[in-house]
């Protein structure tokens, strides 16, 4: 089943119509590969070409006798090529199949989808960096104050937020684009993988037809590290998204209120509360980027199979390797729509910067006492001494002095006026941020 949250393209891959639409191109390519080994008449190939064709719901009237998906389609595919045949005279759909196995198939179709639904990623990925890298540079001179363990730190630019996320679809894209290599794989080898009914030009020609390159050794299937890949790139890509939400999120809330997804006209927050905006978007984002990476583990599990191949990954990767595109390429594209209508407060990132009374200019006062030839222990005792009755002011809601205030009543700390503008001065913490814009322009979105 197609999870209702599928956009149409990416749906479409997953679909069964789809799917043995490139078993139909497989078996016929196949054909017509054995016919020019002279194996297969010339003139059944053009009769297969013409005539081979499907109807999903008979393929499934025939496997509920049949129980074997492969076969069902086999036989509706030679009912279409020969209809019309004379009764008692050769079929040309004999050769449909011809040496060749059930994983043949169904991995090399599986294979192909998955370079059809990374192609899509890809491009989500690049629509996603370009918001980014777009926003970056538009807001590189944006103050706003930087936070470790939640904590206000230092101050910085949202630009810098925003390029951070770049250079993560950067390696997004590179992971997808290599795993696009290892999954762009064929296999048309036989029950073990030793070509025993068929010759390995039958692979050769059909995998470089889908543009696919022949697994160097399968058995009867092809290996599933690769699927593995797949999925845990897959994972890798969903919870960078998740992290880019994840922030939205975090600088939405009613106390910070930095940032907010588009809230659109005619929109409802809440069933109870009409004043609310929530992040709903972004939260969704997260819900299904959990789905992603707990899939990967299925892809892990898949891996080992017994001998030369069983089905326990069979029904599984069914669920997961559509499930995995599916609700990837549908959250790229929801984070790309909250992403390019992200609304900014710059006013509320100057206020927040402020919050703290100015605690946030602590590294610098010390390197202060510091080139003032203050041993550090010394130097961060007096820093940090100020800094704690500010901090004590700020959780009893207390007015009192500044740090900056502090710092000036504190008779140890022996610093000029003029070096203290340059101390708490935001700006001072960017003189060399410029390069990481630099740097950033060079990226390839």
């Amino acid at each position: 089943m197609i999870p209702r949250y599928s956009r149409p393209e990416m749906a479409r891959i997953w679909e069964l119509e789809n799917k043995f639409e490139i078993w139909k191109e497989i078996e016929v390519l196949a054909c017509e590969a054995q016919a020019e080994l002279g194996v297969v008449p010339a003139e059944d190939v053009a009769t297969i070409r013409e005539k081979a064709g499907f109807d999903v719901e008979r393929i499934h009237e025939i496997e509920r006798e049949t129980n074997h998906d492969v076969i069902a389609f086999l036989t509706n595919v030679a009912e279409h090529i020969d209809e019309g045949i004379p009764e008692g005279d050769p079929r040309p759909s004999r050769w449909v199949h011809h040496g060749m196995t059930s994983s043949d198939l169904g991995d090399t179709a599986l294979c192909y989808q998955m370079t059809q639904a990374v192609d899509i990623l890809m491009a989500d990925v690049l629509r996603l960096g370009s918001i980014c890298k777009r926003r970056a540079l538009e807001t590189r001179d944006m103050l706003c104050v930087g936070r470790t363990h939640g904590i206000h730190a230092e101050p910085m630019t949202m630009g810098m937020k925003f390029g951070r996320w770049v250079w993560a679809w950067r390696r997004a894209l590179d992971r997808l684009e290599r795993t696009r290599e290892v999954v762009a794989v064929g296999a048309i080898s036989g029950a073990v993988g030793s070509y025993s009914n068929i010759d390995p030009f039958v692979e050769t020609y059909v995998c470089e037809k889908l543009g696919l390159i022949p697994e160097p050794l399968s058995s009867q299937v092809l290996p599933r590290d690769r699927h593995a890949q797949y999925l845990a790139v897959l994972a890798t890509v969903a919870a960078t998204a998740e992290e880019v939400a994840t922030e939205i999120r975090a600088l939405q809330r009613t106390d910070t209120l930095e940032v907010e997804e588009p809230f659109t006209s005619g929109q409802r927050g809440s069933s109870a509360m009409p004043h609310k905006r929530n992040p709903i978007t972004a939260e969704r984002v997260c819900g299904l980027a959990r789905i992603v990476k707990a899939n990967a583990q299925v892809g892990f599990d898949n891996v080992a199979l017994w001998h030369e191949r069983d089905i326990s990954h069979s029904s599984a990767e069914r669920v997961v390797l559509a499930d995995s595109s599916i609700a990837l390429d549908y959250l790229l594209t929801k984070l790309e729509w909250v992403l390019d209508g992200l609304v900014l407060y710059p006013e509320n990132m100057r206020a927040n910067l402020e919050r703290t009374r100015g605690l946030i200019y602590s590294s610098r006062a010390l390197l202060a006492l510091v080139g003032a030839g203050v041993p550090r222990e010394d130097a961060y005792a007096i820093v940090q001494r100020n800094a704690m009755s500010v901090w004590d002011d700020i959780q009893q809601a207390r007015s009192g002095p500044s740090y900056r205030e502090r710092l000036e009543g504190d008779p140890e700390f022996e610093i000029c006026t003029e070096e203290l503008d340059v101390i708490f001065d935001p700006r001072g913490f960017l003189s060399h941020a410029g390069v990481l814009f630099d740097r950033l322009e060079e990226c390839e979105f």
